[in-house]
């Protein structure tokens, strides 16, 4: 155990080098890697979101695939195609880029609803299905995906089936004048990208997503949970509340945190600071426009609503 963490320290510097700043961002994502979730990235473009998944592929040495999604993808063009070779005559399988370790969907919402949904079966069951054949995908299998929140004209918004399987939605943002300084001269001779190489294996991070699921989680803190799900669910505001899968993800997604920073139990504030990021995306809120309040709004809203379990949760 404290082997694998000290890789995991490893593997946060390493990210370092590249990433400037960004620190909680960065932490989010890796306890999403060791949930076995999928991450959506929602930023302006020019964010590093490319950076940042190219940077975790190297550093734990492992494959990395970049899907660029328009409007004329197709579904084999993400899982792959059996194809006739007439060479030979035999049909070959020619995998897809879905078949990676770590998976760039790059403007996810730019392709169609049809093309979205080849990723459903690949996200929520780590394969995909091609002529009726079962085909696993690597492991670990990490999808990273965005989407540009300022342009709406030819996009295919989201469905929540396809949005309730990313365990956080996340916003990079801009960096601070200083952390733009920092980059500046970090960047404008070489690019670390290129001389980054790996500290840690995939078989370390299968592992580590094993030794997630041992962190301890206290009755109090389990009923913690559940009071915020059903709180959200019978908000008079929310139309359509977390589902049970987002019950297990919030819970995955804590342990995964507290094992990040080196616990082995959860505490009140792991929940805390993972209700935003793995719950608001999940949300449809009511169309009452005098409201003005954003899903993010309405449950900082109800967390705060709830007490705090105050007993020794070891």
């Amino acid at each position: 155990m404290e082997e694998l963490r000290q890789k995991l320290e490893e593997l946060k510097g390493n990210l370092n080098k590249v990433i400037i700043g960004k620190e909680k961002e960065l932490e989010l994502i890796l306890a999403a890697l060791l949930a076995e979730g999928h991450v959506l990235l929602e930023d302006v473009p020019g964010t590093g979101k490319t950076i940042l998944a190219r940077s975790l592929a190297k550093s734990i040495n492992s494959s990395f695939s970049r899907i660029q999604f328009t409007p004329d993808l197709l579904p084999n063009d993400i899982v792959g195609i059996h194809f006739f070779n007439q060479k030979n005559q035999e049909f070959e399988w020619k995998p897809g880029p879905i078949h990676a370790h770590i998976v760039l969907a790059d403007e996810l919402n730019r392709t169609t609803p049809r093309s979205q949904s080849a990723l459903l079966e690949a996200m929520a069951e780590k394969q995909v299905t091609v002529d009726g054949k079962t085909i696993l995908l690597p492991k670990p299998f990490f999808v990273v995906a965005t989407q540009n929140p300022i342009e709406t004209e030819g996009t295919f918004p989201l469905p929540e089936a396809q949005l309730d399987r990313f365990i956080i939605k996340l916003s990079l943002g801009y960096p601070t004048f200083e952390e733009e300084m920092m980059m500046i001269h970090r960047f404008k001779e070489n690019n670390p990208l290129e001389q980054l190489e790996a500290v840690i294996q995939a078989e370390d991070i299968q592992q580590m997503q094993s030794d997630v699921k041992k962190v301890h989680i206290n009755e109090d803190l389990i009923t913690y949970i559940s009071k915020i799900i059903h709180a959200l669910r019978t908000h008079k505001e929310i139309e359509v509340g977390p589902s049970p899968r987002a019950t297990l993800a919030l819970v995955r997604f804590v342990q995964a945190l507290s094992f990040i920073r080196g616990r082995s139990f959860v505490l009140p504030e792991d929940i805390q600071e993972a209700v935003v990021p793995v719950l608001e995306h999940r949300l449809m809120i009511g169309m009452d426009i005098s409201l003005q309040k954003t899903a993010k709004d309405l449950v900082i809203e109800t967390v705060n609503q709830i007490s705090v379990p105050l007993e020794d949760i070891r």
